[in-house]
């Protein structure tokens, strides 16, 4: 697992055709048999994002166990991975599914890639593709993560060395695309993050600064 870290970013977002700007935060914390991701986006005083993922680390890597999410306007929405039952829960929906391990949530998942990077970094080569399972707010999808390849983004920290995955929705999903740059040179942390909605909406996040922290 990448080393505890707080993650602080500027945040550039397209909201009702206007172009806004703001900040956001993402701490990462793990003991090697725990973690805990803490992540918010903010434009013009107001949280627009907010969502939170515990859970174990285990043979599969990182295993959610509770995901929340707090958009803005929205009311806070969660799922549960409970290991008792072998569900996966969503109270947005009442939606359930069978949990077999591996599955991930929407921050965990940024976490997992860092991991692969870690242990397996022969499998980031530009057109390789990672497939996950990842629970969102409502269900349960198949995500297939491909590998752009290795660039050099600029950041307000700095221009930096990173690899560019993508996360592309199915054809007439209503689901976010995902972009993500992982940086292998600083622990795979993700040093820029976009989310992209079917409406052509976006947040970027692009990092300002990175602190280590204590572990959990």
């Amino acid at each position: 697992m990448p080393p505890p870290v707080e993650l602080k970013y500027d945040v550039q977002a397209l909201r009702e055709d206007k172009v806004v700007y703001g900040s956001g935060r993402i701490a990462w914390r793990a003991d090697g048999e725990r973690y805990q991701v803490d992540g918010e986006a903010s434009v013009l005083f107001f949280s627009v994002l907010h969502f939170q993922s515990i859970g174990a680390i285990d043979a599969f890597g990182v295993a959610p166990e509770l995901y929340s999410e707090k958009r803005f306007r929205r009311p806070e929405n969660v799922t549960r991975f409970e290991r008792d039952t072998n569900l996966i829960r969503f109270t947005a929906s009442g939606a359930s599914y069978t949990r077999a391990g591996g599955e991930q949530d929407r921050a965990s998942i940024v976490w997992q890639l860092a991991a692969i990077g870690l242990g397996d970094p022969g499998r980031y080569t530009p057109g390789a593709t990672i497939e996950l399972l990842v629970a969102g707010v409502r269900n349960m999808e198949p995500w297939v993560i491909q590998v752009i390849g290795l660039e050099q983004t600029d950041t307000p920290a700095g221009s930096i060395e990173a690899w560019h995955v993508v996360r592309a929705p199915r054809p007439g999903s209503r689901e976010q695309k995902l972009d993500i740059w992982l940086a292998p040179q600083h622990w795979w942390y993700p040093m820029r993050l976009r989310f992209t909605e079917s409406n052509g909406e976006y947040l970027d996040m692009a990092v300002t600064s990175v602190q280590s922290l204590t572990p959990i």
